[in-house]
């Protein structure tokens, strides 16, 4: 699903408007506004959620392999935080070369602080992610009351200068990694290690009525709870700036529930799938996720930055999702040809993690 990391991204890279809490031009055309509107209700702040469960969830499978070995909790532990703190690194390479908003500095973080819930009780878990609801809920709404208060000023995204534009991206990246995305993936990241336990995705026939209520409930209140922010941020509803800062954060704490639903309807997809040339792109696509997530960032930098392709000041929201679409489908092609090799970011990450094998 990193199509939806690519629509999520793509207009952020955008400059020269007023925008809105999740980043849309507040003057855009019809088109604009409808795209935008679709995307803050199924995308934004649902597609990091969701990568966050399945980071969780597969933090655990990692685990369980490494056990399986004959190693040691301990000696496990160690390596799942060496590739955390590799991981992090990544996050500000990232950022310092391509995009503000990198999130993989979050995984790492998340992973290197939290490991140690893969192996406590199912209780502590859950109460740990309520616990993270709530901080989130309350970081969300302190970064709304910022936008609302905060001069306007230049995004990296308008910088002209790329040394200055590297600068302002690391200050950005290093204020919202511990805060904002810490708070975004911490809840998520908590109940895909509890899913994990259960095997619900490598065993979705057995937990189908689990995946059918988080599919149906959680699509249900992302939705619900979008609508808000959508008729704010597409200019069709007026309201006090507290009223819009509730709905901000309201859009992005059931955006988690959102992004549950999300992993939870893949799981359900993946046990109806047969076998195709399409599905072996998109499960190769899913190998080189974080290549593929990489190499995102490289053509939007390549066609909308100022100092690349110039195009950030020239289109508008619908445009840059036209875009990401063909971004994403140029990493779609390019790992399914390459398949079933890994990826370049894919080896380096777990030659740093493991060494020399």
């Amino acid at each position: 699903m990193l199509l939806l990391i690519a629509l999520a991204h793509a207009h952020m890279y955008l400059s020269g408007h007023e925008a809105g809490f999740r980043g849309y031009a507040l003057d855009g055309g019809p088109l604009d506004r409808l795209v935008a509107g679709v995307q803050i209700l199924l995308v934004d702040g649902r597609a990091l959620p969701m990568f966050a469960a399945l980071f969780g969830y597969g933090l655990v499978q990692l685990a369980n392999r490494q056990l399986a070995t004959g190693r040691s909790w301990p000696q496990v532990r160690s390596v799942l935080r060496r590739r955390s703190l590799w991981l992090l690194a990544f996050g500000f390479c990232h950022a310092l070369l391509l995009f503000f908003g990198d999130i993989l500095g979050a995984y790492g973080l998340i992973g290197l602080v939290l490991v140690g819930f893969i192996r406590k009780e199912d209780r502590a878990v859950l109460r740990a992610a309520v616990v993270g609801l709530v901080l989130h809920v309350v970081v969300l709404y302190g970064f709304g009351l910022l936008t609302i208060s905060a001069p306007k000023g230049d995004t990296p995204a308008a910088m002209a200068d790329p040394v200055e534009a590297l600068m302002m991206r690391l200050i950005g990246w290093s204020g919202m990694t511990p805060t904002y995305f810490a708070a975004s993936v911490v809840p998520a990241f908590l109940f895909g290690i509890w899913a994990a336990r259960r095997r619900v995705l490598e065993e979705p026939a057995a937990h189908r009525p689990l995946l059918v209520r988080v599919a149906t409930v959680g699509t249900a209140l992302a939705v619900l709870g979008g609508v808000p922010l959508t008729l704010i941020d597409t200019q069709v509803w007026a309201t006090s700036d507290l009223v819009a800062v509730s709905a901000y954060a309201l859009h992005s704490v059931t955006g988690i529930a959102g992004g549950l639903a999300y992993a939870a309807i893949i799981g359900l997809a993946a046990a109806r799938m047969s076998s195709g040339p399409v599905v072996r792109a998109l499960a190769a696509t899913g190998q080189w996720s974080l290549t593929c997530y990489l190499l995102q960032s490289v053509i939007f930098v390549s066609v909308f930055a100022p100092y690349a392709g110039g195009l950030g000041t020239r289109v508008g929201d619908a445009a840059a999702s036209g875009i990401a679409v063909v971004a994403w489908l140029v990493t779609v092609v390019l790992a399914a040809l390459l398949a079933p090799r890994r990826g370049p970011a894919e080896t380096v990450l777990r030659r740093l993690t493991y060494g020399r094998r």
